[in-house]
């Protein structure tokens, strides 16, 4: 009888423990917030600041976006142009100066073969557009993303079924445009419509082509010539990647 009235008075000493005795693992976390008694639904992360540019060129390629209707940012690989573009794409839409984002880029290997990829055309568009889908997630959220990808508001137009559209009231992006040829590109700045934005992107040293066959140098010399036109130059001193990508790109 003496153990089971040891054990019964435990039980009911441990019923009576008030919830203010217990204190956290550390000190410092007295007064932190606790997963396990928040009633509130977890939430996306979104970004309501705008991007800050992290070199000059990059202040300058910003600047044109607000500026012109159309820009060629040219440069070295991490220096932040497909992120400054896209980013500039998310915060035209969520102000409502264009009602849709279309993204374009080039379905060309870099140097390999994948073959013939299975699903449905952006399921075999994917794998290129990876980089584009990266940065519109960081910026709206996978939610976001993913519900305007299902309405139609974010829009993955590839480069071959672009011929004879007009694209009025969207932000257009076109990466890895050292990826397309002199005919191609001259095809997609001809789609440009009322109040819409196109951005093209690239780095001439980094073509997947043949060589002669790209024609973003060409593009880019004709266009310079063009007052409405920006053409935005970016150089190794705005690689915002690690120290060393500058560094072997000097080299390499």
């Amino acid at each position: 009888m003496g153990k089971k009235a040891r054990r019964a008075k435990g039980h009911k000493e441990f019923q009576n423990i008030h919830t203010s005795n217990i204190r956290p693992l550390y000190k410092d976390q007295e007064s932190s917030w606790n997963p396990l008694n928040s009633t509130e639904e977890p939430r996306e992360r979104k970004y309501i600041r705008k991007i800050k540019p992290q070199s000059d060129n990059q202040r300058h390629m910003m600047e044109a976006i607000e500026q012109y209707n159309v820009v060629l940012a040219v440069g070295p690989a991490g220096t932040g142009k497909t992120y400054v573009a896209v980013a500039k794409a998310v915060e035209a839409l969520e102000a409502g100066k264009v009602s849709r984002i279309v993204l374009c880029r080039p379905a060309v290997e870099a140097g390999e073969n994948l073959g013939y990829l299975p699903g449905a055309l952006d399921e075999k568009l994917a794998p290129y557009l990876r980089p584009l889908y990266d940065c519109l997630s960081d910026r709206m959220g996978l939610r976001n993303l993913k519900k305007y990808l299902h309405d139609g508001t974010i829009e993955i137009a590839p480069i071959a079924y672009m011929r004879g559209r007009t694209l009025n009231n969207a932000y257009v992006v076109v990466d890895e445009a050292q990826n397309c040829t002199y005919g191609q590109l001259k095809m997609l700045l001809t789609r440009l419509g009322w109040q819409s934005t196109m951005v093209l992107t690239g780095d001439p040293d980094q073509s997947d082509l043949l060589n002669g066959l790209s024609g973003l140098n060409d593009i880019t010399e004709r266009l310079t010539a063009l007052d409405d036109v920006s053409v935005v130059h970016l150089r190794d001193k705005d690689i915002v990647r690690h120290p060393l990508v500058a560094a072997m790109l000097s080299v390499i």
